[in-house]
């Protein structure tokens, strides 16, 4: 039994993690910069305070964790892309890695291993929008968009651990289907009601991953001593935004829902800088992560979407 502990333990993929992770025996401590507010009485499950734009953390915490799971940063999707959100977005993710570094080079601990998250916003648009492009590697060099420097200045913040003889490992993730948040209880919205949207030209490819195998590989990775570097959180057969809006209201609502392409001027009228996002093409490859060992319990989007929608 292990005692890890987790930043943005409260998020869509926090939560799942933390219920996950209790599940195989391990302790949890989330760290919170609302404490008063945190759940309480979740067996294994416990909450530390920790404030990164104010540099402060609990040690006591920190010197407890035998690993550290870093998923700290405001959401990407959230908001309307603002100057002052994109601000928000990168400073949440630099100062939470920068703290934990500092706080780990500054206090005796036993952390054996960080982990911490980043996203396949690294790579850019592939511009093709094909499925039979080639894939992204972590091999390949950052987009110079704002998420793809924001990846480099997320995953940089962090990466000053191994200095320490932390092992390291860096989870490049794709789009999470869940029922509890994210993009796939977003999508679910207009399906029930009968309409099935697809963005802009819906030939864009998204890469994909179900929850449970992201919690899956979170502790693969920390199982595994050979894991360390970047990986790609992604599930082996991306899909189409088409295909993807199609399986899901096929499986929804069967023959009853009426496709509607929702043209790219309208998503930027809405959605401002946003959309460029919700209109990008990235097929990711997780052959690295297989290669290592990992074995997908949802490979196919088909698997996926009926495991979820029978929870």
């Amino acid at each position: 039994m292990a005692t890890i502990l987790i930043t943005g333990g409260t998020g869509t993929i926090g939560k799942a993690l933390s219920k996950f992770l209790t599940g195989q025996q391990h302790q949890v401590i989330i760290l919170t910069r609302s404490l008063q507010r945190s759940g309480t009485g979740t067996p294994g499950v416990s909450y530390a305070a920790w404030d990164p734009a104010q540099k402060s953390i609990d040690i006591d915490a920190l010197q407890k964790a035998d690993y550290i799971i870093n998923l700290a940063g405001a959401g990407v999707a959230d908001k309307r892309w603002t100057k002052k959100r994109k601000k928000e977005i990168v400073d949440s993710r630099v100062q939470s890695g920068e703290l934990l570094v500092k706080a780990l080079q500054e206090n005796t601990n036993k952390v054996k291993a960080v982990i911490s998250s980043s996203g396949i916003g690294f790579y850019g648009d592939d511009k093709k929008r094909s499925t039979s492009q080639p894939y992204f590697k972590e091999s390949d060099p950052p987009s110079d968009d704002f998420l793809g420097d924001t990846c480099v200045k997320w995953e940089n913040a962090i990466k000053p651990v191994t200095a320490l003889n932390k092992r390291l490992v860096i989870f490049r993730t794709g789009i999470v289907l869940s029922n509890d948040g994210g993009a796939f209880t977003e999508f679910k919205k207009p399906i029930r009601a009968g309409i099935a949207p697809i963005f802009g030209s819906g030939d864009q490819v998204t890469s994909w991953i179900h929850i449970d195998d992201v919690c899956r590989m979170f502790l693969y990775a920390i199982a595994n001593e050979s894991i360390k570097g970047e990986y790609n959180v992604v599930a082996p057969q991306p899909v189409t935004n088409r295909n993807l809006m199609l399986t899901l209201a096929k499986k929804i609502k069967g023959r009853f829902h009426i496709p509607i392409y929702v043209p790219s001027f309208m998503l930027k009228l809405i959605l401002g800088e946003l959309s460029i996002e919700i209109l990008k093409s990235a097929k990711v490859s997780c052959h690295k992560i297989t290669d290592s060992g990992f074995q997908f319990v949802f490979p196919t989007l088909e698997v996926a979407v009926d495991d979820l929608l029978k929870k």
